[in-house]
């Protein structure tokens, strides 16, 4: 199955893209129901069709995830580079699992999990390397290469959270995940996950806007049977919603 699949690259924008269809293909339908049909069937539909010796669905799967993949990446690890080798990793390690896949959760879900291992196993190796071997990451931190600032500001914020609270509201306001695709691929309760990202939220607000964050507690002291409002600091983030 692997050989018979084109090569790819995360930039490239070459990569064949046949007509699909559950049909037999035929030149009456080839044009009839190429790319609308392709772009209608679910991840889920072109992965059982990618199991079943369809390379044109793996290029469509490919083209869908490619840049959030990416961009999954280039906010856990040190530089583009770094984050555009594990992307390809991870589209090789969906290759290599093609034959075990099962439709019991989301495509997208799926794909992540296959993403957060190739993470994990990246953080181990840098970690050795740094401990044993004396090499040190002379890349920037991938928020100091933000553009804009209100952005590095809420990188640097979300950086001193607590690492599975940091990697909860990570995957909600910037993978855009489900709590329960959040709660699958992170193994927790989902009313854990609730309480994370309410603490996480509470917590950013505190960094990004202390004067004010101070200024709510004292008004709950003041007013102890009052439902506190919380500022909307987050929600004007470019980029970041609550």
């Amino acid at each position: 199955m692997q050989d018979a699949l084109p090569a790819f690259v995360l930039n490239s924008e070459t990569l064949p893209r046949k007509p699909m269809s559950e049909a037999p293909t035929s030149p009456e339908n080839c044009s009839a129901r190429g790319e609308p049909q392709r772009q209608s069937l679910s991840d889920e539909r072109l992965m059982l069709a990618f199991t079943q010796g369809s390379s044109e669905a793996f290029t469509e799967l490919f083209h869908r995830y490619k840049q959030p993949v990416y961009g999954f990446f280039c906010r856990r690890v040190s530089d583009p580079a770094s984050a555009e080798e594990l992307t390809q990793e991870t589209f090789f390690a969906l290759l290599r699992a093609a034959t075990r896949y099962e439709p019991r959760a989301l495509f997208r879900t799926y794909l992540y999990a296959i993403a957060f291992k190739i993470l994990r196993a990246h953080r181990r190796k840098t970690a050795f390397r740094a401990a044993f071997l004396g090499q040190r990451n002379s890349a920037a931190d991938p928020a100091k290469r933000d553009a804009t600032e209100a952005s590095l500001c809420v990188r640097r914020a979300i950086e001193k959270l607590d690492s599975l609270d940091r990697e909860t509201v990570m995957l909600r306001e910037f993978e855009q995940l489900s709590y329960a695709e959040i709660a699958d691929l992170l193994q927790l309760p989902l009313n854990t996950v609730r309480s994370r990202l309410f603490r996480a939220r509470t917590a950013l607000r505190e960094l990004l806007d202390p004067s004010r964050a101070n200024a709510s507690k004292e008004a709950q002291k003041a007013t102890p049977t009052s439902t506190p409002q919380s500022a909307p600091v987050l929600g004007a983030q470019k980029g970041f919603r609550l």
